[in-house]
């Protein structure tokens, strides 16, 4: 292949929005859209019904919204290799990406690999057990979904996302229970003070989920407290993981400079990364705001920046 304009890695809103915008501006995008590293089209293949993308009053599922947007990338011309990045050589332009078929030099590399939600491995909340049954790693996604309403719901975890998971739960549950593995919370003062006065919030403290049961959705929960090692069984509608996430960057090296979660770290109200060339879009970089509308608004802005950096390049 010959020396490509850019190179998108990933295939979530940030990678197609940012391959609809290089397309349009005849940079000939080629993005590598995964095929083992996760579902190719990112986190939003595993979320059934997104009802909050602007522009889709009736709602959208994940996947069918992903193929609307590659459709759209493929109309403008962007070429889509169905394989995984393994690693890159960012030491020298131009850039080389390896794939595990192909190996392509850029003039340009936009990293949209997004992010994972960390999972706990406990029986039950796997793959092919009630994941996606009752089990989600997303409260904002799921949490207005029917078979929540009016259900005590447990989310696990002690952060300011676990605290802001439940707050925004107890819209639809009868009752919120925060289970901590500690006895006090990790989440900021302001945010552990109003999960601790919420009404509807209960904190289940010094305690872990042990697994999780049901028939076909998510009927109830084993916890297990590590003080006294006790093991109670509660009825439960919906199991919520909020430990965080982790940002997919091990094929990066560490080639481009990251923060202290491990996401890649960009210039403030940019998608510039530490390496002149290399920009990133979406959750990889983005901590904060993680939805759908975001990942492909900073596309856009990496799709752009890209432009505007190739532009000054062949004026050199």
């Amino acid at each position: 292949m010959e020396d490509q304009n850019v190179i998108i890695i990933g295939s979530g809103p940030a990678a197609w929005t940012a391959a609809i915008y290089t397309a349009r501006a005849k940079l000939k995008p080629l993005v590598f859209e995964g095929f083992y590293s996760g579902p190719a089209g990112g986190q939003l293949m595993t979320t059934t019904e997104v009802e909050n993308f602007p522009g889709f009053p009736e709602g959208i599922t994940g996947p069918d919204l992903m193929k609307r947007m590659k459709d759209q990338a493929i109309r403008f011309g962007t070429q889509v290799l169905t394989e995984d990045v393994k690693s890159c050589d960012f030491s020298k332009r131009p850039f080389v990406v390896f794939g595990s078929k192909h190996q392509v030099r850029t003039k340009s590399v936009i990293v949209a690999t997004g992010a994972t939600a960390k999972r706990l491995n406990v029986e039950g909340a796997r793959e092919g057990e009630f994941w996606q049954r009752g089990v989600t790693a997303c409260a904002v996604c799921d949490g207005a979904m029917p078979i929540f309403r009016n259900k005590e719901l447990y989310v696990i975890g002690g952060g300011d996302t676990a605290v802001e998971e439940a707050i925004f739960l107890t819209r639809y549950g009868s009752k919120v229970f925060l289970v901590h593995r500690r006895d006090e919370l990790r989440a900021s003062k302001i945010m552990a003070q109003r999960a601790i006065k919420h009404p509807k919030i209960e904190v289940v403290w010094d305690s872990v989920l042990e697994g999780v049961q049901g028939d076909n959705v998510v009927t109830s929960v084993k916890l297990k407290n590590v003080k006294t090692n006790a093991i109670e069984q509660r009825p439960a509608g919906g199991v919520f993981f909020a430990i965080g996430h982790t940002p997919n960057t091990g094929f990066l090296d560490n080639q481009l400079e990251l923060g202290s979660s491990g996401y890649v770290n960009v210039k403030p109200g940019s998608t510039i990364t530490s390496v002149e060339g290399i920009f990133a879009a979406g959750d990889v970089f983005d901590s904060q705001y993680r939805q759908a509308i975001t990942a492909a608004g900073s596309g856009c802005m990496a799709a752009i920046e890209v432009e505007r950096w190739i532009a000054a390049q062949s004026h050199h």
